[in-house]
């Protein structure tokens, strides 16, 4: 199982990030944890400059961009 995470603090592109995330999982069919994270502390435990960024498996894979729906099924497979 995948263990994703977005993190930002609520802005238009962190939650179209969110939910880019949503519908690549159903799309994939892979089973995934997914967290949305917009507490600024726990944000800087990542030592994140911009938003919104895309965690999966606990590696930063997109900063400061939305990730597309395709992008993150391929993230989802490696």
């Amino acid at each position: 199982m995948k263990n994703i995470k977005v993190l930002g603090p609520g802005c238009s592109k962190c939650k179209t990030t969110f939910d880019h995330v949503l519908e690549a999982i159903k799309q994939s069919g892979i089973e995934a944890n997914v967290e949305k994270i917009e507490d600024i502390e726990e944000m800087m435990k990542y030592s994140v400059l911009t938003t919104p960024v895309l965690m999966v498996d606990n590696v930063a894979v997109i900063k400061g961009r939305v990730a597309t729906i395709g992008e993150i099924i391929e993230f989802l497979k490696k």
